[in-house]
């Protein structure tokens, strides 16, 4: 069989794989696109954001109906139809999918659904259920993203020992649910399953949950965890799990005490791994550092002259947006632009009850790095807007450099955190100062005032709240 020929082929198809097939496509390129599952999207689509976030806003009416009592209104105890969940979860994804699929015929992309093998630097083999397929191109771009890890001490092959693939497709609603990690992706679908009606445990390695979010960010979802959890364990090591009839018996130490306990499941959220293994790369000039991930340079280059690579797959933040700005920063190199990944601000947002946001520098980061900033913060509690859906636990912070006044990081924690935080972004791009937000008129009521006045904080002339400016030397 005569090898397809292209300019571009690109590995993975999830959002930085068909970003940058897309994107190549729109320049002329000939692309063609490879994908060793059955629908376009990646983990990002099919096993991970908008599944989660279709679940955290399903469930998220049952905590609405519930708080609604305060204001008067009162609905009966809600009947969860886990088939009809699903069902309508799933029919999001089907329709995302088909038109991911849509957009790769409208621009000419050709797709091959297959698993995809470096047979060198300059070929690709994919295995597909009709037989092998041979591609040769000009340069390769490796989207293959990642996977949750699983140690092997928990890997026990019992179904009930779940990874996030498995917890987004809601089997049943276990009476006992132990999570195992506390960051984001375990207190999203921890805060899905106890709204769900599990009793669950929460168990940490680190002081506290979320790390990377500043602490007073982390704190309102502490907060909220603890009234819905059952109980949330930080300082705590997960020790062995063992199948014990229908059960799992895990052996846990909490702050120097073990513990042995019964869960109906257990979700294990410690990390994700890259896709590295199978996809031929020893046959190629690609190198990986400790970790497994391929190492990239700022233009997304491999040390492999003909191959690049995006996403999960290169290491840094596993974020499906900081995957699409690397598919774009390696289409640019690929014809001939200037583009790389620098002083690229990459927002991280945590659908949790509250949401938190953040994006540039954190406080603890200011801190660690020995940098000299300055905090200015709004709390929630002096929002009209925050008032009216009772949601008063939010936090708007800005970072900020005492001497020139640029911004130099957001936070926000509250209801919608993952919305606000664009427009720190976007002023962090454009070199905003603190003067430059503080002058731009905010729709009231809204919870984007809360990024006005908190830079109205700053000079000490906060409508809505009352703070002092520090006096120069004082």
């Amino acid at each position: 069989m005569e090898p397809i020929k292209t300019e571009i082929v690109v590995v993975g198809a999830g959002p930085g794989g068909y970003a940058a097939a897309f994107y190549a496509a729109d320049l002329g390129k000939k692309v063609v696109l490879v994908e060793r599952d059955k629908r376009l999207g990646g983990v990002c689509l099919n096993r991970g954001c908008i599944p989660s976030k279709a679940l955290l806003h399903a469930t998220h009416t049952i905590s609405a109906a519930k708080e609604s009592s305060n204001r008067g209104i009162t609905f009966d105890s809600p009947k969860v139809d886990l088939a009809r969940l699903r069902e309508w979860k799933d029919s999001i994804l089907q329709k995302l999918s088909a038109g991911i699929a849509q957009l790769a015929k409208l621009r000419g992309v050709e797709v091959n659904y297959g698993r995809g093998y470096f047979e060198d630097s300059k070929t690709l083999r994919v295995e597909t259920e009709d037989g092998q397929k041979f591609i040769t191109y000009d340069q390769a771009i490796i989207a293959a993203g990642s996977k949750s890890a699983m140690p092997k001490a928990f890997d026990l092959g019992n179904p009930r020992i779940m990874t996030s693939r498995e917890a987004l497709d809601v089997e049943d609603i276990p009476e006992n649910l132990l999570v195992v990690g506390g960051g984001y992706i375990g207190m999203e679908l921890g805060t899905v399953y106890a709204t769900l009606g599990s009793k669950v445990v929460m168990v940490e390695a680190a002081d506290s949950i979320l790390i990377g979010a500043d602490p007073d960010l982390a704190r309102p979802v502490m907060a909220y965890a603890k009234k819905a959890f059952k109980e949330i364990r930080v300082r705590a090591k997960v020790l062995k799990m063992a199948t014990s009839a229908r059960q799992i018996k895990v052996e846990m130490e909490v702050e120097g005490q073990k513990k042995e306990e019964l869960y109906d499941r257990v979700l294990v959220a410690v990390g994700r791994v890259p896709n590295c293994d199978d996809l031929g790369l020893e046959n190629t000039k690609v190198t990986r550092d400790d970790k497994g991930f391929i190492k990239v340079n700022e233009k997304q280059q491999t040390t492999d002259p003909a191959i690049y690579a995006i996403g999960d797959i290169a290491g840094g933040v596993l974020l499906a947006h900081k995957a699409t700005k690397e598919a774009r920063i390696a289409v640019e190199v690929i014809t001939g632009g200037s583009s790389a990944f620098d002083s690229v601000v990459i927002p991280a947002v945590v659908f949790t009850d509250p949401e938190v946001a953040w994006c540039g520098l954190t406080e603890v980061e200011a801190k660690q790095k020995g940098i000299t900033v300055e905090v200015a913060k709004f709390p929630w509690a002096a929002s009209g807007r925050a008032l009216t859906f009772d949601r008063t636990d939010g936090l708007t912070k800005l970072i900020i450099d005492p001497e020139t006044e640029r911004i130099l990081g957001v936070g926000i924690v509250g209801h919608g955190a993952g919305e606000l935080i664009a427009e720190g972004v976007l002023a962090m791009e454009m070199g905003a100062t603190v003067k430059d937000i503080a002058l731009t008129v905010h729709p009231h009521p809204t919870l984007s005032e809360t990024l006005m006045e908190c830079a109205e904080v700053f000079y000490g002339h906060p409508t809505h709240t009352f703070a002092r400016k520090k006096l120069v030397g004082a």
